[in-house]
């Protein structure tokens, strides 16, 4: 058997964006609320029950949490430019130790539903 586990967070943070359409707008600093779900996938240890102590995935995500919660974005090193895509795999590429496990990652903008998921 197969287990998928999942962990969400959610940042506040400011970005901009080139783009061609709204342009004028997403050129101005502005920000957002944003959510983000990892899903690790494995077998179940059968001493502990668990694909993965959700505690060591909690800890691992407040620390990605602390790169991005109410900073511009436009500012964090790896992320240029911070479109949802770009943040997927920031937050992919931050979890190196979960890695084999990694399954899902989604971003996404519940005031815009606007979403991205990267899958493994």
């Amino acid at each position: 058997m197969r287990f998928t586990i999942s962990q969400r967070f959610f940042f506040d943070a400011a970005h901009t964006l080139k783009r061609e359409i709204e342009a004028v707008g997403s050129r101005r600093i502005h920000g957002h609320t944003y959510h983000a779900e990892v899903w690790l996938a494995g077998q179940r240890d059968p001493v502990t029950g668990m694909v993965v102590d959700l505690g060591l995935l909690r800890r691992r995500l407040d620390e990605v949490r602390e790169q991005l919660d109410h900073h511009l974005l436009d500012d964090v090193a790896g992320l240029h430019p911070p479109t949802l895509e770009n943040l997927c795999l920031f937050i992919a590429d931050a979890l190196p130790e979960f890695r084999p496990m990694l399954a899902r990652v989604r971003v996404w903008r519940e005031a815009l539903g606007d979403s991205c998921t990267l899958e493994f």
